[in-house]
């Protein structure tokens, strides 16, 4: 328990000190949002504008300090600004929807990487020396070879263009109405096999590679050979044994995955056009828009430690040395 304890209150620090860059950061950069807004009007903004727009932007003539309170109490209460893309609209609102097609894409495509690289890991590390370990490694390692953008595109023209089986863009149809019926959900899966299986082919040889390694080294120690001399299963020892205890190495890559996969797969989005966490990045910094900046750098960083912490608390359930060395 007292492991867990200080593992949240190393990540309630370093929450705070993102916090702190994420507001001074972009107070030091040149201008701020209300000059860029006013500039893509024109002149069809009036001056006095100006005031009100730097107002709802947070950006006022207040002593740093007062600014940077008056910030922490806007976050904690979930106001992040409001978006100059999307003006109005508030900066959670945008991130939000954003936010949950990020979820469905590029989280899907870790967690099935990870699922089945780490199932052929095991595989091919038990059955060492047979063609499974002959070929599998080497071509997963010329695939991983291959940006995730680059395949893609390249799925994108032959699968999409040349043969017409998957659709050229986007999250779904644009005649469909989003919401929770069959022919939606049905339509939102078509448009995302072609991105999440760029991610897993590109992605899957690095767990497989992790997991086969980390299981031949675990396969040599002793208490994997004492279950195999008690006459257990190999299924037992596989499982229990040797993948458990393998196993943790990649739990820790996962979780970062896992978090750093919440800030959008950046150029697969951009391909496919789906409007993501990274889609809204690119387009905040193509119309310099700072609070949405700010606002998705903010759920990336939290969203890592968030990962970081629920990583742990897996280690202790899969590691008992950890329970043993914190009580």
């Amino acid at each position: 328990m007292r492991y867990i304890l200080r593992r949240l209150g190393f990540y309630l620090i370093a929450a705070w000190a993102a916090l702190t860059i994420n507001f001074f950061l972009p107070r030091l950069m040149p201008g701020d949002p209300s000059t860029a807004l006013f500039a893509r009007f024109k002149g069809r903004m009036s001056p006095e504008a100006i005031v009100a727009q730097r107002e709802a932007f947070g950006l006022t003539d207040e002593p740093m300090v007062k600014q940077y309170v008056t910030y922490i109490g806007h976050v904690f209460e979930g106001d992040l600004g409001v978006s100059i893309t999307y003006f109005p609209a508030p900066v959670s609102s945008v991130i939000g929807t954003g936010l949950l097609w990020t979820l469905f894409l590029a989280g899907t495509a870790v967690i099935l990487s990870f699922a089945i690289g780490t199932f052929i890991g095991i595989a091919v590390a038990w059955w060492r020396g047979g063609w499974g370990d002959a070929i599998l490694p080497a071509f997963f390692a010329f695939l991983g070879a291959f940006p995730y953008f680059w395949l893609a595109t390249l799925g994108l023209y032959v699968l999409g263009f040349q043969w017409g089986v998957v659709p050229l863009g986007h999250a779904y149809d644009d005649d469909l109405t989003p919401g929770f019926t069959w022919e939606f959900i049905v339509d939102v899966i078509r448009h995302a096999i072609l991105p999440i299986g760029s991610i897993v082919i590109a992605t899957l040889g690095g767990w497989m590679l992790g997991m086969r390694n980390a299981m031949i080294s675990v396969l040599g120690s002793d208490y994997v050979a004492l279950a195999r001399a008690k006459g257990l299963s190999p299924s037992r020892v596989v499982f229990r044994y040797a993948a458990r205890n393998a196993l943790l190495p990649s739990v820790t890559a996962f979780g970062m995955a896992i978090g750093f996969a919440l800030g959008g797969s950046l150029l697969t989005e951009i391909v496919f056009s789906y409007p993501g966490q990274g889609y809204l990045l690119v387009e905040a910094v193509r119309n310099q828009d700072y609070p949405l900046m700010q606002g998705i750098f903010l759920v990336f960083t939290l969203a890592v430690l968030g990962a970081n912490f629920l990583v742990d608390l897996v280690y202790v359930w899969l590691d008992p040395r950890t329970r043993e060395t914190s009580s």
